[in-house]
């Protein structure tokens, strides 16, 4: 005789994989609060801060262009080519020379200088490697050329790639078809097709694909936003703007329902087929992100993403979810006949 599987599961939180959950968002939150402080700010006056011009003109330069002086860069073009005299002399045509700075050099900026005449840029960016390497470039040349020193606007930078982003859907398609080959095949478990009875690995594949679309959201409408935070990144939810906010949080969600995962199929698959299962997750997570971060740039992301939510919330429902248990070894079943572990016949 089967039995609904709800009569016999413990408390939720005994669950090994919502167990882990909870610890990893309350050790997340632990992490967060400590990456702020409070600091009692004196009043002050208006006027008891007086700028001069060449201030003004900093603190405009930062708010536009998101960086100033003593900003470190570090190149990751092959080469980057710097102007060792002034602006003004390549500009009347007069003998210049220049240096040649290689791909991973650690770059400062000294100096920054807005020349109205120039018809190609106005904005001209003076960078030093070291206390002897000094040159000036355009910045229109030198943004594309370098990103931010800071391990986070540096993936940012990789990932964005658009070449990159086309050349890694076309090999996750590959691996996925390979994948779906050698799981159909072997009646193994995967994602969506022959899923375990878990919720974490379809709320994984929702919440990648979700981020994604965020992702490419900002971009396309809050571009400025997406530029600071490139420029000045933190992992941080709570001071940044709501829009980043709410994109942060579902990172760091990523990475706490990844855990979950690994941690119910740890208990729920052998170890040979628990790799396979990773595997393929991850194959569909990474399809799942560059899908979605490009198509989200076409508004068509927006109307993929409600169809996959409906498919995969439906595809758990129906096929994954078990319902009930085998009344005699316990086995979880998705419907009521016999028991493919024991043989049991359960009505």
């Amino acid at each position: 005789m089967s039995m609904p599987v709800n009569k016999f599961r413990p408390f939720i939180l005994c669950q090994p994989g919502l167990r882990l959950l909870v610890h990893a968002v309350l050790l997340v939150i632990g992490l967060t609060s400590l990456c702020s402080c409070y600091h009692k700010h004196q009043p002050t006056s208006p006027d008891a801060i007086v700028y001069t011009e060449a201030q003004l003109d900093s603190i405009s330069f930062s708010t536009t262009h998101h960086y100033s002086q003593n900003y470190n860069f570090i190149v990751k073009a092959d080469s980057i080519v710097l102007l060792r005299q002034q602006p003004e002399e390549m500009l009347n045509q007069l003998p210049t020379d220049s240096l040649v700075l290689r791909k991973n050099d650690q770059l400062v900026v000294a100096d920054i200088r807005m020349i109205p005449t120039d018809s190609i840029d106005s904005v001209w960016v003076q960078l030093a490697h070291d206390q002897e390497t000094f040159g000036w470039i355009h910045e229109s040349e030198l943004l594309p050329k370098v990103y931010p020193d800071d391990p986070i606007s540096q993936f940012i930078s990789i990932f964005s790639d658009v070449h990159l982003l086309f050349f890694l859907i076309v090999i996750g398609l590959i691996g996925i078809v390979y994948i779906l080959r050698l799981v159909l095949r072997s009646n193994a478990k995967i994602v969506h097709f022959n899923d375990i009875d878990s919720f974490y690995p379809t709320l994984l594949v929702l919440l990648v694909a979700s981020s994604a679309t965020l992702y490419a959201s900002i971009q396309t409408f809050a571009p400025d936003m997406w530029r600071h935070f490139y420029y000045h990144p933190t992992l941080n939810p709570f001071i940044t703007p709501t829009l980043l906010s709410v994109f942060l949080v579902s990172v760091w969600a990523i990475v706490i329902v990844a855990l979950a995962v690994v941690d119910d199929v740890r208990h729920l698959l052998p170890v040979g087929e628990m790799v396979l299962y990773l595997c393929g997750l991850a194959a569909i997570c990474a399809v799942d992100y560059m899908v979605f971060s490009v198509l989200s740039l076409y508004y068509v992301g927006y109307v993929l993403l409600v169809v996959y939510f409906f498919f995969a919330i439906r595809t758990y429902l129906s096929h994954s979810r078990c319902n009930y248990v085998c009344g005699q070894c316990g086995a979880k079943l998705h419907e009521k006949g016999r028991c493919p572990h024991c043989g049991a016949i359960n009505q």
